[in-house]
């Protein structure tokens, strides 16, 4: 089994929970689809020997670039009339929310690799410091130091959104 399906069968519940949180008026129907759209297009690649530095930041980055894509593709849809629009949902407030997320990732993007990973790995999968530390065979002060800088440079670049 390679290391991609062994991913997908074990994070494949914590995947569609990732999505689900993107997306808060998912189905679950949506947020498995999406998760398997993701999974079909990394392995109709063309070369998925290809090293990536870390599987799940590479998995999780698709998976938001494939949210945002439906958030683009649904910004494209039909207009609603006046008489739904004004049932009590609040249009503004889903594209402030959706541009927040949209602003967060942008924000997230521009760390650096390993604070990156290290912010993802913490804060999106859950896992420990000591998980990582054993993993990636970096000592937890140097992972602490890096998430600490990563979340003020999130802090200044995000600085006035929220």
């Amino acid at each position: 089994m390679s290391k991609w399906t062994e991913f997908f069968r074990r994070e494949r519940s914590r995947l569609v929970r990732y999505v689900r949180r993107l997306i808060d008026d998912a189905a679950d129907r949506e947020a498995e689809d999406i998760v398997q759209d993701v999974m079909l297009s990394i392995f109709d690649r063309a070369d998925i020997t290809i090293p990536i530095e870390s599987l799940s930041a590479y998995i999780y980055q698709a998976i938001r670039n494939k949210v945002i894509d439906i958030f683009r593709k649904k910004k494209e849809e039909i207009p609603l009339p006046d008489e739904i629009r004004d049932l009590g949902y609040s249009t503004e407030d889903e594209v402030e929310k959706k541009e927040l997320i949209d602003h967060i990732f942008e924000a997230l993007d521009s760390l650096p690799p390993e604070s990156r990973a290290v912010v993802i790995a913490t804060e999106f999968e859950g896992r420990s410091f000591r998980e990582l530390s054993e993993e990636w065979k970096i000592p937890i002060g140097t992972l602490l130091a890096r998430k600490s800088r990563a979340l003020q440079q999130l802090r200044e670049k995000l600085t006035g959104l929220v």
